[in-house]
């Protein structure tokens, strides 16, 4: 009891206010500071590494805060510490007040819902909702700072794959469906859940309805996406709640058909470094292709880097605009340069819809649309290739408004005035013409007064205490007339009013209350008016981050010396000297790229089986087809001499692994979790890239594995077109068994005791390794290589299972000879066949082998049969 008596008015408000919003940080205005309290206190003294001050004992007792005007410096930190805020305001005038200023959460900002994110410019911040109905799920991603509105449905995988592309930074879903979520979660980040309610349909639509002001969501096309209209409603519900209400440059809801775009899982995306790469950013295909001259455009080019297109015609479409700006240089350089006029003109058409554009900005939207026009002058302009242009719309009387009502020099603060301009409004103008001419008729009544009273040294002053004055020295006082009313009196003068003084002061406090009022209420109708033209805005702004991307492609085809791939319908892959696009941009200016020739098909040659020494560029190769496939399909030009692209439809790379200790899962289980994902999801046309399998286990068993897997993607009824490079030189037996396999080697060249890799394929099989010359490059120490050496000698010689038993002590060394012998033997056959063996054991495995229904056997049941012949050979 006695606690509650120490609270004082303001600390009570702040708690009731506080218990609304319990996992927020509550911003609390008091003056010109924002504060925070207890536990939000400690946090914001972290986070913005501001004082951590202690107004009495006790956690509760903490204090830290900022001025008010840091705001917008201090609240991307939040965002960026994954914190939601809420900025609590004084709703009313201090001095009108009685008792305590009343207050009220206008806003709250989360890693999700923010227009603070000048950090993020080039990236989306994306909010996600996940709805999630027995095996399927919708899903929605908003950016409020763009407008990009996204749903889709799918499985588990197609939901985990979006995720992974879109990376928001905050998730909504159903308080009961947290555990069933769990795997397609990410991990650290910000979630907001609800109750039932809100994940019903009913409510959804009801919900997109409102926001739109439509009565059906048909003519979004996604009437048939029940999911995703629930996972759409919830997250416009979350921004709503969190006092985001004004979404008029959300225009739109567009759907992600799965069926449209390349499926890559979140592994390949990763393997294949499009975006990101555990090296640097420059190691990116993203980085590569960057060459856009806007946020906008470079956003759009992150997604459609993971988002690759199917459509032959839509694909050449996109073509025919990066050729049409290769061969026009005019053009190109004048769109380059537009389009950096303009910017990011997404986030400003944001910052119009929710009032927060300055004055300053506003007017710099009229020349963005001056800068639109010219482009749309320049299309017209082209003699050939127009129509393959979009008709951009240059809201021409937009810009006229704008220029009517803004004033070119307008400040970035709409209460600093000077903001609309002169002729715009006439009651404006005549509280704007009081304000200079009462300043000189101030300076005329001082001339008057001292020539009436002789006061040479008469100056006219003004301070809040008690307005406009006459200052005269004391030299000069007894010279003051008796109705001046004297008002201060200072060392070396005296300070007078007089009624004149007053009328005018009472004049100009009246004109320039009413200006900045006055001004303010002509802003925000200015804005008004300017977001009548939101939707064309917005379509335009779509369309320039198209031309954008391709104009980007357009320019790092002219500067890497990319060709224009010939996109096929049929199923043949054809690359003639292509290049790693990332690794040929890393190399010293005297280091040439060693380009290399892939040729795929269904028929003749549908996998091949790749050999070499490590740092040979086994793995390059691999991953620069995929590359080269994935440039082609989103519509660039790609880094060959010549490209024949067969629509690829999924793409799935084995190309390395790390453990997953937090999960349990070794090196070998990640491995085999990723390859079962792969065969059990290839199609016809499928781009398979498999990088040393079976490494995470024993030598055998990894020969088997990796076996198993070529023979069951060689016979499987889709004939996924697959490059597998590998160590085990067991596999180029392969060749002689199946007739679409196909053996290939990098070559090197020996020189002596060292090795010059020639980084060319060739066609037929490697026979060793050359891992001890690579470990040689690697600077192993000198002892090392020569038991290495001696090792390798004798492993050559016996074999390793020869080894283990001169290893052994014994006194039956002629049977274990006798033994070593049979075995040798047996292993050699094992290489040209696995089924010319006599023993019985291994007769039974023969006829396991022989009886196995390879047309219908599954990756699962492949391992599992693996398993069982492995325990037959132990067993012997």
């Amino acid at each position: 009891m006695a606690l509650r008596e120490k609270t004082t008015p303001l600390m009570r408000q702040y708690n009731e206010i506080k218990a609304k919003y319990p996992d927020t940080i509550l911003l609390f205005r008091v003056g010109d500071f924002y504060e925070t309290f207890g536990q939000d206190a400690v946090e914001t003294s972290k986070i913005l590494n501001i004082v951590l001050t202690k107004r009495g004992m006790g956690n509760d007792n903490n204090l830290a805060g900022f001025p008010y005007h840091a705001l917008d410096t201090y609240l991307p930190r939040f965002v960026q510490a994954g914190k939601r805020v809420a900025i609590c305001e004084q709703v009313e005038d201090p001095k009108l007040a009685k008792g305590i200023v009343k207050r009220s959460v206008e806003e709250i900002v989360t890693p999700g819902i923010s227009y603070e994110a000048t950090n993020l410019q080039t990236e989306n911040s994306f909010l996600a909702c996940i709805h999630k109905h027995r095996d399927n799920y919708g899903v929605a991603f908003i950016d409020i700072n763009t407008g990009d509105f996204f749903v889709s449905e799918g499985k588990e995988y197609d939901i985990d794959k979006l995720l992974q592309n879109f990376s928001p930074r905050e998730i909504v879903f159903q308080r009961q469906k947290e555990r069933d979520l769990l795997n397609i979660l990410p991990k650290n980040l910000l979630t907001k859940t609800y109750d039932d309610w809100v994940f019903s349909l009913e409510f959804a639509q009801g919900v997109l309805e409102d926001t739109f002001g439509i009565n059906s969501v048909k003519g979004f096309g996604i009437e048939s996406m029940p999911l995703a209209i629930i996972a759409a409603g919830a997250a416009l519900y979350y921004i709503k709640e969190t006092n985001h209400k004004e979404l008029s440059h959300i225009c739109n809801v567009s759907r992600i058909d799965n069926n449209n775009f390349v499926w890559m899982d979140k592994f390949t995306i990763r393997n294949l470094e499009i975006l990101h790469s555990v090296n640097s950013e420059k190691s990116t295909l993203y980085y590569v292709l960057n060459k856009t001259q806007t946020n906008m455009g470079a956003r759009l080019l992150q997604r459609w880097l993971v988002l690759p297109l199917k459509d032959k015609q839509k694909i050449e479409e996109r073509q025919r605009i990066v050729t049409s700006l290769i061969y026009n240089d005019d053009l190109r350089e004048k769109m380059q340069n537009s389009l950096q006029e303009i910017g990011d003109m997404e986030r400003m058409i944001a910052r119009l819809s929710v009032h927060r554009i300055t004055p300053q900005e506003l007017y710099h939207f009229s020349n963005i649309l001056k800068n639109i026009n010219e482009l749309k002058t320049y299309i017209s302009c082209l003699e050939k290739d127009r129509e393959l242009y979009p008709v951009l719309d240059d809201c021409s009387k937009m810009r006229e408004y704008i220029l009517r009502s803004i004033d070119s020099s307008a400040p970035n603060n709409v209460n600093k005035g000077n903001v609309i301009k002169k002729g715009f409004n006439e009651e404006l103008d005549r509280y704007k013409t009081i304000t200079t001419d009462s300043q000189s008729i101030l300076n005329k009544i001082c001339t008057q007064q001292a020539l009436q009273t002789r006061i040479p040294s008469l100056k006219i002053g003004f301070n809040n205490v008690f307005g406009y004055y006459l200052e005269v020295t004391n030299t000069h006082k007894d010279k003051v007339p008796s109705y001046w009313e004297r008002k201060q009196t200072l060392a070396n003068a005296e300070r007078y009013i007089t009624p004149e003084l007053k009328e005018i002061e009472t004049q100009m406090i009246s004109a320039q209350e009413n200006i900045s009022s006055l001004e303010t209420r002509l802003y925000h109708e200015v804005i008004e008016e300017c977001k009548t033209y939101i939707e064309q805005l917005h379509n335009t702004a779509r369309e320039l981050a198209r031309l954008d991307v391709l104009l980007s492609f357009s320019l790092s085809a002219l500067e890497n010396g990319y060709t224009r791939p010939e996109l096929m319908e049929n199923d043949v892959l054809h690359i003639s000297s292509g290049r790693h696009p990332v690794i040929e941009k890393m190399l010293s200016q005297d280091e040439e790229y060693i380009a290399n020739d892939v040729y795929l098909d269904t028929t003749t040659q549908q996998i091949m089986i790749i050999t070499g020494p490590n740092m040979s560029g086994k793995s390059a190769y691999l991953r620069q087809t995929a590359l080269i496939v994935i440039m082609a399909q989103i519509g660039s030009y790609t880094p060959a001499k010549h490209a024949q692209i067969g629509i690829v439809d999924k793409i799935f790379t084995r190309v390395g692994a790390s453990d997953n200790i937090a999960s349990g899962e070794s090196t070998f289980m990640v491995e085999m979790n990723e390859t079962a994902s792969i065969l059990n999801n290839i199609s016809p046309r499928s781009l398979v890239l498999l990088d040393e399998i079976g490494r995470g286990t024993s030598t055998y068993d990894g020969v088997s594995i990796a076996w198993g897997i070529a023979t069951y993607l060689h016979n499987h009824k889709y004939r996924a077109k697959v490059l597998f490079a590998t160590h085990y030189h067991e596999l180029i037996a392969l060749e002689k068994h199946f007739q679409r396999i196909k053996n290939y080697h990098i070559t090197v060249k020996e020189l002596g005791s060292k090795i010059l890799f020639i980084r060319k394929i060739a066609q037929g099989g490697s026979s060793q390794s050359f891992g001890l010359h690579v470990a040689r490059l690697a600077g192993m120490p000198k002892q090392v290589l020569q038991t290495a050496d001696k090792m390798l000698a004798r492993l050559e010689d016996k074999r390793s299972d020869s080894l283990l038993l001169d290893m052994q002590e014994g006194n039956n060394k002629t049977l274990e000879k006798e033994k070593k012998s049979e075995k040798k033997n047996n292993l050699s056959g094992f290489q040209t066949s696995f089924i010319q063996l006599n023993d019985p054991i291994l007769e039974q495995i023969k006829f396991e082998i022989l009886n196995i229904d390879i047309e219908n056997l599954t990756p699962i049941e492949a391992l599992n049969k693996l398993n069982e012949i492995k325990a037959l050979v132990e067993k012997k």
